[in-house]
């Protein structure tokens, strides 16, 4: 009887230290922080933002809100062509790899009526005759060689324009209504990064630590 007393409080801890060595297996490779444990690495790094575009849009003196992007089918954004117009407004060309005809979006402050239409160029061609066509809630208009759609938008005016024998109708129609004002993404693509100025003056090393900082021309004697 004094055996079996004996044997019987270790055969009930057994389970117990066997359930706490498996919790502590669990538990050692687990972080601090759960959310920390679910959270996809390639999440740390996001693409730019509504304040990465800010910064870059103000970079160029471009004000954010008019900053537009599109797409068609074939064209391509030629990435130097990305820039101020007028004081803060913004413009952009695409080329068709193929043809290499051009599409281009300007986005500028003002607006668009039927009494203004006509008096507005299509696209910069400044002095030429205008004529205006209602579609949607798009301006289809016309005017030495090339042809535009019109967005009037609050505060502001979205345009997508080409030459009229270089891009259909239809194209130019479809990449108007596709304008839109660009994601994370599309910011990091469309707008140059803004770079920082450098925090402190680039040292020369052959301005003398003394005097009014002009460079030692000493010479020994005999020249």
């Amino acid at each position: 009887m004094i055996r079996h007393v004996r044997v019987l409080p270790v055969l009930l801890l057994a389970p117990l230290l066997l359930t706490a060595c498996g919790s502590e297996k669990a538990d050692a490779g687990a972080p601090s922080g759960s959310a920390s444990a679910t959270v996809p690495e390639e999440t740390a790094a996001e693409a730019p933002g509504e304040g990465e575009l800010t910064v870059r849009a103000e970079a160029m003196g471009v004000a954010p809100e008019l900053v537009y992007v599109t797409e068609a089918p074939g064209f391509t954004l030629a990435q130097q062509s990305v820039g101020v117009l007028g004081d803060d407004g913004f413009s952009a060309t695409w080329v068709d790899g193929d043809t290499n005809a051009l599409l281009r979006l300007a986005v500028d402050r003002g607006t668009i009526t039927a009494d203004t239409c006509p008096e507005q160029p299509v696209g910069d061609m400044s002095g030429e005759h205008t004529t205006c066509e209602r579609d949607g809630d798009a301006w289809y208009r016309t005017g030495a060689g090339r042809h535009e759609y019109a967005l009037p938008e609050k505060g502001h005016v979205v345009r997508v324009f080409a030459e009229t024998d270089a891009v259909p109708r239809d194209v130019l129609r479809a990449a108007a209504l596709a304008a839109h004002r660009p994601d994370a993404a599309e910011t990091d693509r469309l707008l140059p990064s803004a770079d920082p100025a450098p925090a402190s003056p680039v040292e020369r090393g052959d301005l003398p630590r003394y005097g009014d900082g002009a460079p030692d021309n000493h010479v020994d004697v005999g020249g």
